[in-house]
């Protein structure tokens, strides 16, 4: 079992604690901070983690929406943006792609007005469209599981918004000005399919209220040269300064408000200058400057996912958790899923278990052959679909000669004789008459991540441990 104990006396914490030593000596490190201000630099550590998912979103929403026109996997705000084709090998914009959804989003403002989204009818086809609030947390999920297949028009609306729903509309409730939608549609991935499914991106609609029933284009975009497109998100959110961070946080929680649950939270941050409504006051950090916070607080984060007393489950090699999307006051957790998994789902319809090594020591590696087999009656019981993905060491897709990146039921493996399931994980073919149910390796490292979309809320299910995977084993 891995425990904070364990972590600390890792590689990782031997390479740490000399650092952090050496640095004190000199007088310029973490040390420092604590010692001229230990209760302080907490409370500015909590709020720092507090406020981590909000400024990832904002500098997200920069990013993706700083072009003129959809483009790839960017459009300016208020734009639907439409995957039209899975990734391969070469793809490298964003770990861990996926190749079993197409993906419909947009960032949108509804803090001056609500807006409409208008969804077709998408018959039998899975579907799922999430809206995260500026804090990451899921606050409506329209789809399969939760308002079916027909035809719907949703108003989106801000907060404190206190108008007339239109008739036809069904009402979901931003709890702040930024809404993140992130629609995903089942496809099979075939060209007959593509084109089903880009007919169904083809027919949402995405406009303001103001505009229903006339003919809206979103305007195009105005490109700002000074964003930074290239950096990942992550790495600009952790390079600003304690200053820059609360200054962002302060002036985004204007338009993206706390919940009412955070008020006790903000009682305490507001002895560092950080208040709901208000600029930050970097005056009452008390002359400090906190110039390792942000590091201190991101280890913090980090060791979250270790830490046997969080939320991440640990069984057989797999690790997973079902505490993503709604969080509540678990700001911990939250700034955890910002940092890995940034739009994550609810885990009613969504589970990620993902194997980084067979144990905690050994890594997967082509040059050895893996087996995973579920016995029959034992296949992962979702109602939406499953499937199990190969990545690189840098979670990428791996090139191969059957262009596989994903098994599932809809590659049309063969099931054994005695009904159960074996995938074979290796890099050579294990023969033409077994290739049906290959999962290609590289030669080196590899991860690998199951996607149980809709798990069955019914027992047996991983939602609530009476279903486990197996283990991947050596064959």
């Amino acid at each position: 079992m891995i425990n904070r104990r364990s972590v600390l006396l890792s590689t990782a914490g031997l390479l740490t604690l000399p650092a952090l030593a050496g640095k004190a000596m000199a007088f310029d490190g973490p040390l420092v901070d604590l010692v001229n201000g230990t209760e302080d630099f907490g409370i500015a550590s909590d709020a720092y983690i507090y406020g981590y998912p909000l400024v990832t979103m904002e500098m997200t929403r920069r990013v993706v929406t700083n072009v003129a026109a959809p483009k790839g996997t960017r459009g300016p705000m208020g734009s639907l943006i439409k995957l039209r084709s899975y990734p391969d090998a070469s793809f490298r914009d964003v770990t861990a792609p996926n190749a079993d959804t197409l993906y419909t989003t947009a960032f949108f403002d509804v803090g001056a007005e609500p807006w409409v989204l208008e969804q077709p009818d998408m018959g039998d086809r899975y579907f799922l469209l999430p809206m995260l609030s500026g804090w990451t947390d899921v606050f409506a999920v329209p789809g399969s599981r939760t308002t079916g297949g027909g035809k719907q028009t949703f108003l989106v609306t801000g907060p404190g918004w206190n108008g007339t729903v239109p008739d036809g509309m069904k009402q979901l409730k931003s709890p702040t000005a930024m809404v993140w939608l992130l629609g995903r549609i089942y496809c099979t991935g075939t060209k007959e399919d593509y084109a089903a499914v880009h007919a169904l991106q083809d027919a949402f609609k995405l406009q303001p209220l103001s505009t229903w029933g006339k003919d809206w284009t979103p305007p195009a975009g105005k490109v700002d040269h000074s964003i930074d497109m290239k950096t990942p998100v992550r790495d600009q959110v952790n390079a600003l300064t304690t200053k820059e961070f609360f200054t962002l946080l302060a002036d985004l929680m204007k338009t993206n408000p706390p919940a009412a649950a955070d008020t006790p939270a903000l009682a305490r941050f507001a002895r560092i200058g950080l208040r709901a409504g208000k600029d930050f006051d970097p005056t009452m950090l008390g002359g400090h400057t906190y110039k390792h916070l942000p590091k201190a607080s991101q280890d913090r984060i980090m060791l979250h996912f270790v830490d046997s007393g969080g939320d991440i489950q640990r069984i057989d090699g797999w690790n997973f958790t079902v505490k993503t999307g709604d969080y509540g006051t678990d700001y911990l957790q939250r700034a955890l899923v910002t940092a890995i998994g940034l739009g994550a789902n609810l885990p009613q319809d969504a589970v990620y278990p993902t194997s980084m090594k067979p144990g905690l020591v050994e890594d997967y590696t082509g040059a050895s052959k893996y087996v995973l087999r579920f016995p029959k009656g034992q296949l992962p019981p979702v109602k939406g679909f499953w499937s199990l993905t190969m990545y690189d060491d840098q979670m990428f897709f791996v090139a191969n000669p059957i262009n596989r990146y994903s098994m599932s039921i809809r590659t049309n493996p063969v099931f054994d004789a005695d009904g159960g399931l074996t995938i074979y994980i290796q890099h050579d073919s294990p023969g033409k008459d077994k290739e049906a149910n290959w999962l290609p390796a590289p030669k080196g490292k590899f991860h690998l991540m199951m996607r149980l979309y809709w798990p069955n809320p019914d027992k047996p299910s991983i939602l609530d441990g009476t279903w486990l995977i197996p283990a991947v084993t050596k064959a």
